[in-house]
């Protein structure tokens, strides 16, 4: 009895002096370089291309809309807004273009709250990943998108008679500007829903956040018709400065001012949402 006994505490005595299993180990922290960074984001944007593509409902009407736009403010408004020395077409496709930037980035203040609620997010943040490679696949893809509607709207406008001035070059320059401000806009919804965390909420925000720079803008009529205390805000605010930048590459002329007023409002949005919107992601796992 004894002998067991004694048995018994030497092999607990062994137990406790033994590694612990790997198992049981804390995981070494790695940290996470710009390679690393960049693969995830790819990774990310192919998933959440493929989730485009996979919703063909979305993908349609998402476009449809522009088209409409298109086509209505130029048959149904053109002819009351005398613009000289310029068909309304030419002024308004710009316009129209980054308008469907900044609408359609309610899709990923959208899509980044349902991966909320379904616990996507979770997952990721389980997993050695960067951090902002969630935000920035989510914006990449909606950039995508956005590609499509403007290849879209270009086709159309096209057809009703829309012109690029300024040559070949610099039409490619307007499409790459369209591009990068719909990443503002899509950064900026990626903020608007990580502080809503509901679809609708953030669905209904954005819109709200968006829809008084898009009609008080010189994306439908020169900013000169407008009161002077709204001429003021309509000169400055970003939505202006894109649209005369995606403007003047498109018709000619002097394109140095514009341009770079345009370029200084994406960095200065840029350089605000994403890391607030980097910040905010972190916080929602509190």
């Amino acid at each position: 009895m004894g002998g067991a006994v004694r048995g018994t505490a030497r092999g607990a005595r062994l137990m406790s002096a033994a590694p612990a299993p790997p198992a049981a180990r804390a995981a070494p922290i790695t940290r996470i370089g710009p390679a690393l960074t960049m693969r995830h984001t790819a990774i990310l944007t192919r998933r959440n291309v493929i989730r485009i593509f996979r919703t063909p409902q979305l993908l349609l009407f998402s476009t449809i809309q522009p088209i409409m736009l298109v086509l209505l403010f130029t048959f149904v408004f053109g002819g009351a807004i005398p613009l000289p020395d310029i068909n309304y077409i030419d002024y308004l496709l710009p316009g129209v273009i980054i308008q469907t930037s900044a609408f359609g980035s309610t899709n990923t203040s959208v899509g980044l709250t349902e991966d909320l609620q379904a616990g996507i997010v979770d997952r990721f943040r389980s997993l050695p990943m960067a951090r902002s490679a969630v935000l920035a696949g989510r914006t990449l893809a909606d950039a995508v998108r956005n590609s499509i509607a403007i290849l879209l709207m270009l086709a159309v406008g096209h057809i009703i008679g829309f012109r690029f001035a300024a040559g070949a070059a610099a039409a490619l320059a307007m499409m790459v500007l369209a591009l990068v401000c719909g990443l503002c806009f899509s950064w900026m919804s990626a903020w608007v829903g990580l502080k809503t965390r509901t679809p609708e909420v953030a669905q209904a925000a954005s819109i709200i956040v968006v829809f008084p720079f898009i009609f008080a803008s010189s994306a439908y009529v020169p900013v000169g018709s407008m009161p002077g205390w709204l001429r003021v805000f309509a000169e400055n605010q970003p939505i202006t400065r894109f649209v005369d930048g995606l403007r003047a590459l498109s018709l000619g002329g002097p394109t140095a001012r514009p341009l770079l007023l345009a370029l200084l409002w994406v960095a200065i949005i840029l350089g605000v949402f994403i890391p607030i919107s980097v910040r905010a992601y972190r916080r929602s796992a509190e």
